[in-house]
């Protein structure tokens, strides 16, 4: 299945070609290669505050890791319908609809979804 990598950091030097291969052989030893996968590469300043957003703690860490099929998918759901959010009130209004969206899945899931940008605007 599919895999994305995305380098949104320069603190550390990454060539994403070696990276994908790697990620790859990892998927192929631990059989799920069947599942689609984004890695998303940050430095200490953008994994912070998501940090504090989804595990209480104020400080970097290594790795976080989202259930991509449920919560991501709600918000590039919503882009592929044509809602964006260039200005702030449309960032509350898609935001808003997001997070609807979550709760009724975490309803029928029994689980607690919650949109990824909670808290960062």
């Amino acid at each position: 299945m599919s895999l994305v990598l995305r380098n949104l950091q320069r603190a550390v030097p990454l060539r994403r070609a070696r990276l994908h291969e790697k990620v790859q052989v990892m998927r192929r030893a631990l059989w799920v290669q069947r599942f689609d996968l984004g890695v998303v590469c940050v430095d200490n300043r953008k994994i912070q505050p998501i940090n504090r957003i989804y595990r209480d703690k104020n400080t970097p860490t290594d790795v976080l890791s989202f259930p991509f099929q449920e919560v991501t998918a709600t918000h590039g759901l919503r882009h592929l319908l044509g809602f964006t959010h260039s200005t702030e009130a449309e960032w509350q209004k898609r935001y808003q609809k997001e997070k609807q969206v979550l709760e009724e899945l975490s309803r029928h899931k029994g689980t607690r979804f919650q949109p990824l940008s909670r808290g960062l605007f």
